[in-house]
């Protein structure tokens, strides 16, 4: 059977560093296009994939492409995947799926195949967490915290991510919290209420940068999500406390550091980390974390595409995780509890 032919569109981190790297990691799968306007990013393009054609367009890539991975900025993601359905194209589209939730229902109802990549849940210590919770050792879990906290106290006023238009889907709400709703939402459903504070803490940010997110699950579960850029003393990656056991583990996932610095998933090191902390009545014991494994989502892919399996990433499921990104914005306008909607 054919390979399947990708084009991407969009060459900077998402692109670049996550996307190309793992459609070449993927037997069956060929990176035949790519779309920048940017001299700089056409050249490293060329220069990384001398076989795909780099264009200014997705215009010469109409024909020649199977799937089509939207790796350009938010507010490109809708139009850019519904330009694809149209012609039959199938979509991979970066998260979040839309900037709001009207856009992202605008986009499933076009109908078509999509997927979103919530690369996340292949990260290593997210998938040690899911085990857990999932065998049912730790017992009944009371609270999980989730953080991903960075230090860059200077407001980089060249990335898209840091512009004040709403249009864009800016700010971290929706860069880091479509990742750590996601994965709540993975080990325990949908939350019943939102509780959120979102604040704009450095001197010149346009947009939110220290953001907390409480999330009440049916199972009785509670959610604590952290994303900040103001945080020199980093607390716990994610701290998992249950009726008979809890889990801890710190930094973040190697994978994205590892692919910027050319390493790759065939390499034996890839996705390794550290020790996390498994405590329960006993005492504490270090615990192995999972190995990371992006490339699996685009195994998926390539599956979902030749018949052999379902869909990599529900698209609704980004959906609705959109809709409690939204319920949290609401929540720190009102400073109430929130239902979902």
């Amino acid at each position: 059977m054919a390979d399947v032919r990708v084009g991407i569109a969009g060459y900077g981190l998402a692109g670049a560093v996550f996307h190309a790297p793992l459609v070449d990691a993927v037997d069956g799968l060929e990176v035949t296009g790519i779309v920048t306007s940017s001299p700089e990013r056409e050249a490293r393009a060329r220069a990384a994939h001398p076989h795909a054609a780099v264009v200014p367009s997705l215009e010469p890539l109409w024909g020649e492409i199977d799937l089509l991975v939207v790796a350009a900025p938010n507010r490109a993601h809708v139009p850019l995947a519904l330009a694809a359905i149209e012609r039959g194209v199938a979509v991979v589209v970066d998260k979040p799926l839309a900037v709001t939730v009207a856009d992202a229902e605008t986009l499933l109802a076009a109908g078509g195949a999509l997927t979103v990549f919530q690369n996340r849940r292949w990260d290593g210590d997210f998938l040690t967490v899911r085990r857990l919770v999932e065998d049912g050792g730790l017992g009944d879990v009371v609270r999980l915290e989730s953080r991903f906290e960075r230090f860059r106290p200077e407001v980089d006023g060249d990335r898209w991510r840091e512009l004040p238009d709403a249009a864009e889907g800016g700010g971290l709400l929706l860069d880091l919290g479509a990742h750590l709703v996601d994965q709540a939402r993975e080990l325990f459903g949908d939350p019943v209420g939102v509780y959120a504070e979102i604040d704009t803490r450095r001197p010149g940010a346009p947009v939110e940068d220290d953001v907390f997110v409480a999330l009440h699950h049916r199972g009785g579960e509670r959610s604590h999500l952290w994303m900040s850029s103001v945080a020199p003393l980093h607390g716990p990656r994610f701290r998992v406390s249950a009726t008979r056991a809890g889990f801890a583990c710190d930094g973040l996932d190697p994978q994205e550091a590892q692919l910027g610095a050319g390493r790759r998933p065939r390499d034996p090191d890839y996705g390794r980390a550290g020790d996390g902390v498994l405590v329960d009545a006993d005492g504490a014991r270090p615990l192995r974390l999972e190995r990371g494994a992006y490339q699996d989502f685009y195994v998926r892919v390539r599956d979902w595409l030749t018949g052999d399996g379902p869909v990599p990433v529900d698209p609704a499921d980004s959906l609705a995780g959109l809709r409690v990104l939204e319920a949290a914005r609401r929540s720190a306008s009102t400073h109430v509890v929130e239902e979902v909607r």
